[in-house]
């Protein structure tokens, strides 16, 4: 009689746990989200998650850099200069650097520059579909195809997102204002020590 019991017990409390797991996690059901709930959420995901940090250009201030909201998300300015550095400081095992905009970055992949994230089609994100941005994110090729993005760029860590999460974070980019901002292209390690030595 005890054995039945107990499997009984055993069989109440994993029916619960099962319960509990699946109305809690809501990996059962996703909730479709109007539009508007998209862009919000894209908006959430984006502002938390240290986009402003490379993609918006700087302002600064008595109090430090601040991001310049008039510019927010179209990426490295195009007629900025890039100082000239001491490559020798540079590459494996050694340093890697940025501007003071934190949109240039240079170490042993050469110069990486922020994208424009705006819905510009000439400049920006404007021209790529939701598939392709996705793909990017993913799989870390430029326009979901291309060359490798480079650092300091998480795609890892962005493309370990869930579909919502990023058509969120797609939907909210293209709710933007566009910006025309012609970022460079990287510079190869190749060349990257003669531009930055100010030849």
């Amino acid at each position: 009689m005890r054995k039945v019991y107990l499997a009984a017990a055993v069989a109440a409390i994993g029916s619960v746990l099962l319960f509990f797991q699946f109305s809690c996690s809501g990996k059962g059901e996703a909730k479709t989200l109007s539009q508007e709930e998209l862009i919000s959420l894209g908006e959430y995901i984006v502002s938390t998650s240290g986009c402003d940090d490379c993609h918006t250009p700087k302002i600064f201030t008595e109090k430090g850099p601040e991001f310049d909201m008039t510019r927010r998300f179209a990426g490295y300015v195009q007629d900025e200069m890039l100082p000239s550095l001491d490559v020798n400081a540079l590459g494996q095992g050694k340093w890697a650097a940025t501007t003071m905009q934190l949109t240039a970055w240079v170490g042993p992949w050469g110069v990486s520059f922020a994208s424009n994230l705006t819905p510009d089609n000439a400049t920006g994100i404007g021209a790529l579909s939701e598939e392709m941005f996705i793909k990017t994110l993913r799989e870390g090729k430029f326009m979901g195809v291309g060359r490798p993005l480079l650092p300091p760029m998480p795609w890892q860590v962005y493309g370990q997102k869930t579909d919502q999460d990023l058509k969120a974070i797609y939907a909210y980019f293209k709710s933007l204002k566009p910006i025309s901002n012609k970022v460079p292209d990287p510079i190869t390690p190749d060349k990257a020590g003669e531009m930055l030595a100010g030849k």
